[in-house]
């Protein structure tokens, strides 16, 4: 049966206007004026709030199978669809067994099933030794495939040099998916660390020295020399250093084949902010200064680097080692499904932004941009007939405190507790059916697996 969704504000390509999206059996059949609504057709109307194309996250950590304990399944698209996340797409390192085979990512599918809120995707992965499952892994269904330069904090998933990934490169380019990096090299850390031996590592400078932006700039300019060379599509994954953007302009101005993504905690937070043993805040790579924080922007707003995404990465609350607070000894990664769009929102409005341009900047950093990265384009990204009608419902007006019970991830921990933010979903719509309302989630789950189709 058709269904009308009626809002002041809908992000459309077109741009931001009053609207009605018109529904049947999960699609957008048209969008049309509210007035313009066919007789009969039952309508929601959402008032002054926004309505936007369903966010799509191609940097999440699920960690299902293996280690659910971190995160899994479940919780990971609660959390997404509070957040207004209808897709994400699972980084293949910290699951057991890791998505290095065909036969791991059966395992991650059959842990998937039944579980998940949202829609979501696996990237397969490019390690050291896994050369002959690169093009099965395509031929399986990965939208592409994830490395690490350095040691990723997890065994199984081996780091791969340079030898290595030239012995992969030839049949990811034939493959024409896209290999996302963790660009850092380790040459540059370990010589930064070898002179911090008697540094206390309960200050956060001590670990930001550790992890020179030199790291991140020799690990780029390796990538762009070897895309270059071998013609495959080259990801950079949570640039943190603005010191990289004229190399990163200079090689997408010459055609090379090449996207950039950076996180709302790099745009959100900044070094000086950061007190000393506040484990919460580490990541790698680290925030940076504030300066490099403006810098991020601007690079953002120019389009060097395209797209939003969280980096996911949560970890039982023990691991961040807040009883020491040393930032050596505690896990890096930080959680923020369910407020990375309110965070990236209050940021723009801010910079100056209006809500209309706001809206519109996430629409393309947060939905369609990492939807063209992960192959889906065709479904998700974007409000427009044909697609799925999956959609999320944003309060502009809305100010809220971020709170243990607002996170929904499976440990409640997170750098942005207390923070008051502007905007707040209200609803998270999948292939038209409400998956979360007014903080209730829907049961049973009804997210799949997003097949390339």
């Amino acid at each position: 049966m058709a269904q009308a969704f009626v809002a002041t504000r809908v992000v459309t390509p077109q741009g931001v206007r009053a609207a009605a999206l018109i529904t049947e059996s999960g699609r957008i059949t048209a969008i049309v004026a509210p007035e313009a609504v066919p007789a009969g057709v039952p309508v929601t109307d959402f008032g002054d709030a926004a309505i936007l194309p369903g966010l799509v996250d191609t940097h999440v950590h699920i960690n299902e199978p293996g280690r659910t304990e971190w995160e899994g399944f479940r919780t990971a698209t609660r959390a997404a669809a509070a957040g207004g996340y209808t897709t994400l797409v699972d980084m293949p390192l910290n699951c057991l067994p890791e998505t290095t085979t065909v036969a791991a990512l059966q395992a991650k599918r059959d842990a998937a099933a039944g579980q998940c809120l949202v829609d979501w995707i696996s990237w397969g992965g490019a390690v050291a030794d896994n050369q002959a499952h690169i093009l099965p892994l395509a031929q399986a269904g990965v939208p592409g495939y994830k490395c690490f330069l350095i040691y990723p904090g997890c065994d199984g998933f081996t780091m791969i040099d340079r030898q290595q990934l030239e012995a992969a490169l030839p049949a990811i380019a034939r493959s024409g998916l896209p290999l996302l990096v963790h660009a850092e090299l380790a040459g540059p850390i370990e010589a930064a660390t070898a002179g911090l031996r008697d540094a206390d590592w309960r200050r956060y400078a001590t670990y930001l020295a550790s992890r020179p932006d030199q790291a991140e700039l020799e690990a780029i300019q390796l990538m762009i020399a070897l895309c270059r060379q071998y013609g495959f599509r080259l990801h950079i994954v949570h640039l943190a250093t603005a010191q990289a953007v004229d190399m990163l302009r200079a090689a997408r101005q010459e055609g090379l084949p090449i996207t950039v993504e950076t996180c709302p905690h790099y745009l959100h937070f900044a070094a000086e902010q950061i007190a000393d043993g506040a484990t919460h805040w580490k990541c790698a790579p680290p925030i940076r200064s504030a300066a490099n924080r403006a810098l991020l922007w601007q690079a953002l707003e120019e389009g060097v680097i395209d797209m939003v995404v969280t980096d996911h990465s949560p970890c039982p609350p023990a691991m961040k080692r807040t009883d020491t607070g040393r930032f050596d000894q505690a896990w890096g990664g930080i959680a923020s499904l369910s407020i990375a769009l309110p965070t990236v929102f209050s940021d723009l409005r801010q910079r100056g932004h209006s809500v209309e341009a706001a809206l519109t900047r996430i629409a393309r950093w947060m939905s369609s941009a990492p939807a063209a990265l992960a192959g889906r384009s065709n479904q998700a990204g974007v409000l427009a007939p044909g697609r799925d009608a999956s959609f999320v419902v944003f309060d502009p007006e809305a100010v809220c405190q971020v709170a243990p019970e607002r996170l929904h991830f499976r440990h409640s921990i997170s750098p942005y507790l207390g923070e008051t933010l502007q905007g707040e979903v209200r609803a998270t719509y999948l292939r038209g059916t409400a998956v979360y309302h007014n903080g209730c989630f829907a049961e049973p789950p009804t997210g799949r697996e997003l097949a390339l189709c």
